[in-house]
This record gives structure tokens, sequence and C-alpha cells, in this order.
């Protein structure tokens, strides 16, 4: 088998994988005319045709750029490219299981979705903290020699808290709006209950909180890759994203022959660094799953202003309280009386009963001398996800039991 005929099956394989990571939403675009195509010859025909056309280009471009360096940035841009369409699969993917085995539910979820999406706020949100991630990348700090774990932590901040303040804003009006101008009384007097209703409306809040996650995420792995170009003098060291990768590249790239290596190095450094990176979107966006439960569950009895002042508070109180409590702790050490044990007391019910938000933070896991390994920072992520879970569990519940004893009428 020639060379050309090699690269030929393999640029054949990488245009098959983005085809079919474009059915889900293609379908979901046009369901209509989608199911006409696949019904229809010449649909297929149009397929295979643009799918071997679009494969001879590529093994004619690689052939032309045989050798060069751009082949990796060529090859990032395909995994930056796949990566949306998976992502856009994912949502579509996990509606339609809602749909599936939530009926009701999920419909009250999937319109909530489609509602906060469409909403100006979500692109006001988006294109902000867009802006501030390239404002970050471009900002000298001059921390000599640790001005790329600055501007990472910056990202990861943002990529945080736009999602938070959308999803507050998004989820009060919702619900409260809903109550208070008595439109909930007309869904729930179709066979939907308020469990459903209130657990729909998260849902969807929650759903386009995490696609701003996401969305603001793809921008900030492009801002990380970057970011060196425009100081070169400062040394980069990004160990979790760079051990991701080379166990990719370990499984993978002894089997792919020619140029070809270069291209899917570029691919694997891009799904080396999503991957990586999505653990600290996912951590932060565990923050965001906390704070949009207590908001449902407030929306329930508060206006939008008065919700987004008391989850402020909250914000505030779920960082400070395990530093006071600490402080507290030292100080009933050095002087033990019963008024600094008072204060201990309150500042530990205020630290069980808020939520500790510090362990979201990603600022120990960047700002460290030792690099962190990939495993235990994983395992560490799921622990605190779990126990985000558990908190927003309880905090629907006291929702739901806030709800019920609401008058709609």
């Amino acid at each position: 088998m020639g060379p050309f005929v090699t690269q030929l099956i393999f640029c054949l394989v990488l245009a098959a994988v983005q085809f079919v990571a474009a059915l889900p939403w293609l379908w979901a675009l046009d369901p209509k005319t989608f199911r006409e195509q696949v019904r229809s010859p010449a649909g297929w025909a149009w397929f295979v045709g643009s799918l071997i056309g679009v494969a001879i280009f590529a093994a004619l471009f690689f052939t032309y750029q045989k050798g060069s360096a751009g082949l990796e940035d060529y090859g990032r841009l395909y995994g930056s490219l796949l990566h949306i369409q998976i992502v856009a699969d994912l949502f579509i993917g996990v509606f339609q299981l809602l749909l599936l085995v939530w009926p009701k539910g999920g419909a009250m979820a999937l319109s909530a979705f489609r509602e906060h999406i469409r909403a100006p706020l979500f692109w006001l949100m988006g294109g902000g903290a867009v802006g501030l991630l390239v404002v970050a990348m471009i900002v000298p700090y001059f921390t000599f020699g640790d001005d790329y774990k600055m501007m990472k932590q910056i990202c990861f901040d943002v990529a945080m808290l736009a999602p938070v303040a959308f999803g507050v804003l998004m989820t009060s009006i919702s619900i409260n709006d809903e109550i208070e101008g008595r439109t909930a009384i007309t869904v729930i007097s179709k066979p939907v209950t308020r469990r459903q209703f209130l657990l729909g409306k998260y849902v969807g809040a929650l759903m386009a909180a995490f696609a701003l996650t996401l969305a603001i995420g793809w921008f900030l792995i492009w801002v990380l890759h970057i970011q060196p170009r425009f100081n070169p003098l400062d040394p980069v060291l990004d160990p979790m994203p760079t051990q991701m990768a080379n166990l990719i590249k370990n499984a993978t790239l002894p089997y792919v022959p020619g140029d070809t290596v270069l291209f899917l190095s570029g691919v694997i450094q891009w799904t080396g660094d999503a991957l990586a990176n999505n653990l600290g979107l996912i951590l932060g966006f565990g923050q965001v799953m906390v704070l949009l439960a207590v908001t449902a569950a407030l929306s329930t009895r508060l206006p939008m202003a008065a919700n987004s002042i008391l989850i402020l508070v909250v914000f505030f109180l779920g960082h400070l309280a395990p530093v006071m409590h600490r402080a507290a702790e030292d100080w009933q050490s050095q002087n033990p009386n019963a008024a600094v044990k008072l204060v201990g007391f309150l500042t530990q019910l205020l630290e069980t009963v808020t939520p500790t938000l510090e362990f979201f933070n990603m600022g120990p896991a960047i700002i460290r001398d030792a690099p962190l390994s990939i495993g235990p920072f994983a395992v560490y992520v799921g622990s605190v996800f779990v126990y985000a879970l558990v908190y927003t569990a309880i905090a629907l519940l006291f929702g739901l039991i806030l709800f019920e004893d609401r008058d709609l009428a």
C-alpha cells in the first residue's frame, strides 16, 4: 500500500469522525429534513461523496504540507472543531435521555434551557467573559515568572463567575416571575406536579449555565495555548495537560504512519488540554450547581432582587466561613474563655450551614511549587463534585418544601 493511499485512508477516518459527530446536531436543527435525507438515496450519495471529497482534499493537503510543523497547528484546529461538535451532541443526548426517562420534567427543563440560551443575558455574559479572557491573556502581571499561573487562575475564576451570575439571575426571574405572574398555575393545572415544575426549571437553568461554562472553557483552552507567545520569557509549566497528552500519545502515535503523526500530535495536544482543563471547569461548575440550587429554593418565596442579595451573602460566607473557623480555633488555643468558645461555635455552625465553596477553588491546584499529577486531582474533583450533588439535593429538597405550601392562586 503506497504512502498516499495510507494517508488517504487516515484522512477518510478523520473526515468520517467529523461527519458522524455532526449528525446529532444536524438532526436537532431540522429533524424533518434530516429524516427525509436519511431515507433518500440521493442524501446518502451526497453524504458519501462529500466524505470522500473532503478526505481526498485533506490527503492532498497533507502531501503539500509534508514535514511542515504547521501540521500540528492544523491538528489543534481539527481537535477544537471536534470539541464543539461533541459538546453540542452531549446536550442533545442529555435532553433526549431526560425526555425518555422523565417526560414532563424533561419537557420543562428543555423549555427553560431554550428560554435561557435565547436570552440576551446569556450572550452578554458569554461575550463579556471571552473579552475578559483576552484581556487576561495580554495584560502583564509583573509576577517575576508566574504570569501564566496568575492568568490561568483569573481565567478559571471568570469561567466560574459568569455562569454563576447568569444562572442566579435567570433562575430567579424564571421561577419567581412565573409564580408571581400566575403563569405557574397554567402549567401546574396540566398534569405537571409542583416537583416537576421546580426541578425542571432548575435543570434547564443548570444546563444553560453548563453550556455557558463549556463555551467559555473552549476559549479558555485557546487562551492558555496562545498566551506564552505574548510573554516568551516567562517559563510555562502546565503539567496536567502535558501528562494527559503523553498518555494518549503513548497509546496511539506508535501506530500512526508517516507525516500524519504531526497532525495527530496536534489533535492529541488539544485533547490533553481539553480533558485536563475540563476537570478545572467541572470543579468550578460544582459551585454553580450549589448556588443555583439555593437560588431555585429561595425563588419560590423571594423576588429576584432579594434572592440575588442573599445568594451574594451565601457566596461570601461560603468562602469566608472556613477561614473564620480556623481563625477562631487559633484564637481559642491562645486565649481559651467562654466568649472565644462562643465565637468558635458560631463559626463552626456557619461553616456547617453554608456550603464550603473553598472546595471548588482552582487556585491551590494552579499556584503551587510542586507539579500536581492529574490522577490525584481527578479523584479530588470527583469527591468535591459528590459533595456538590449532596448539598444540591438538600437545597432542592428545602425548596420543594417551601413550594408545596406556596399559594399560587
